[in-house]
């Protein structure tokens, strides 16, 4: 069995529809169950819907999900507890219509029937994957370093699962990277000049075109492969949809230049602004109580100040001064600013569980609404380690198109990183999220955020 993925159909995709029918099933057997007795109305639609939202906040979407498919299987009825929670809340407190009175019977119902539709929604996407479903074909063009680090980067990060790649290579694009021929899956086949014939014969989902040198590099033989209906796409574009990031090793800048996005227009801005304020003061209200019992703790540990202010730097290059709970000593930069490190000393005890819950950053909520910063962008870095990173980093200012923000794409991607190498990566993502701007990816962004929060990794 093998499914053709030309129209980007991903096993996310499909993972998600498997849910939703699964989990409407299950919503019919719930209002079968309990509504013999007790009538049901449109509050029964709200316990799917936000079973949906669970499994994807809580990363179940997410590549490492459904390749480690056992490592997360456990979060399914953690969904399905915690969706089902606030569908009751929400149900029991609204009038009919849309509320229930006997909102805790659904509750009860939907809890084991909406884990049971997870838990069959990804045994079925596991046999479909091992009879060869959601695997792509990739012509790639090229057989050189780029190739390399393509195939290298797509079999770590992609959003799809497995690919089957056949190289085309000539002389006029360079040396063969020896790290693809010592792979016998690798299949390189000589001829630019027939690659529609090549085409025609492999019938490829994509042709990506990869090669070291471009110059000599025919134009005819991929206009052919494009005129006869197989999607061409450069290195870097392609790239990017499939690793959501864009790649600075080999970064094209004539490629970014002429490619779209990078563009934030005046009803972009209002909307943004409008979703910050309306989440923060939500926010606010709602951990309100965790914020007093937070500020008493870190009071009690050894009886210094309570919250921490410090320099950061938001967009255009504009410093403002951030707010955090406290979370190190209070002679922790005697000598200047330096990296976090791990298992840092510095780090007081109520400061560890701080930093692991991110609770130390709740306070940002207070600089969101004065509008130094956004609810999601680039993380603020201190101008110290501006000035140097930008110094190092190709791009690293354009970072600073846009607000810096509480959480981000490279937040729920990259774990925190104290580093040059970590700040190359975690700028990959940020040129990515900055390039992509858009409201439903923040809405996107914030969602996933749940998921950081509840199995947090590499925090320091």
């Amino acid at each position: 069995m093998f499914v053709q993925a030309r129209s980007g159909f991903t096993a996310a995709h499909a993972l998600f529809l498997l849910d939703a029918a699964l989990i409407g099933l299950a919503c019919c057997a719930v209002m079968v169950l309990v509504g013999r007795d007790h009538p049901i109305g449109v509050a029964a639609l709200a316990f799917p819907a936000v079973d949906l939202l669970l499994l994807y906040a809580l990363g179940l979407y997410r590549r490492e999900a459904l390749v480690e498919m056992g490592e997360t299987l456990g979060r399914v009825p953690i969904a399905a507890g915690a969706g089902s929670l606030v569908a009751w809340a929400a149900t029991a407190a609204l009038p009919a219509p849309f509320g229930s009175p006997d909102a805790h019977l659904l509750f009860a119902a939907a809890v084991p029937c909406f884990a049971v539709a997870g838990l069959a929604a990804r045994l079925a996407l596991h046999l479909l994957r091992r009879w060869g479903a959601f695997r792509r074909r990739l012509l790639v063009v090229g057989a050189g370093r780029r190739a390399w680090d393509l195939v290298w980067m797509l079999r770590r990060e992609a959003r799809t699962l497995a690919f089957e790649v056949v190289f085309v290579h000539d002389d006029v694009m360079g040396e063969v990277d020896p790290r693809l021929t010592a792979d016998p899956t690798n299949r390189i086949v000589p001829g630019l000049n027939g690659l529609l014939a090549t085409a025609r014969s492999l019938n490829p989902d994509q042709i990506v075109v990869a090669p070291d040198e471009r110059r000599g590099l025919a134009m005819d033989g991929l206009l052919a492969c494009k005129m006869a209906g197989y999607p061409v796409s450069e290195y870097a574009q392609f790239l990017e949809r499939e690793i959501g990031r864009i790649d600075l090793k080999r970064l094209d800048l004539g490629w970014l230049l002429y490619a779209g996005g990078f563009v934030m227009g005046t009803s972009d801005r209002f909307l943004k602004r409008a979703l910050d304020l309306t989440v923060s003061a939500a926010l606010l209200v709602f951990v309100a109580p965790t914020l007093i019992v937070v500020a008493l703790a870190v009071k009690l540990d050894d009886g210094g100040p309570v919250l921490y202010h410090q320099d950061r730097v938001s967009r255009g290059g504009r410093v403002f001064r951030i707010l955090k709970f406290r979370t190190m000593r209070t002679d922790a930069e005697r000598g200047g600013a330096v990296w976090a490190a791990e298992s840092d000393p510095r780090i007081t005890r109520i400061g560890s569980l701080l930093r692991r819950t991110r609770l130390d950053e709740l306070p940002q909520l207070f600089n969101i609404l004065r509008g130094d910063m956004a609810f999601v962008g680039p993380r603020p870095e201190r101008p110290e380690f501006t000035r140097d990173l930008s110094a190092r980093l190709p791009l690293y200012n354009e970072r600073h198109l846009v607000r810096a923000g509480l959480t981000g794409w490279a937040q729920v991607n990259y774990p925190y990183g104290a580093s040059l190498n970590d700040a190359r990566s975690k700028l990959s993502y940020d040129l990515f999220y900055v390039k992509n701007f858009g409201i439903l990816f923040d809405l996107r962004i914030i969602l996933q955020t749940l998921r950081v929060i509840f199995w947090p990794g590499g925090v320091r």
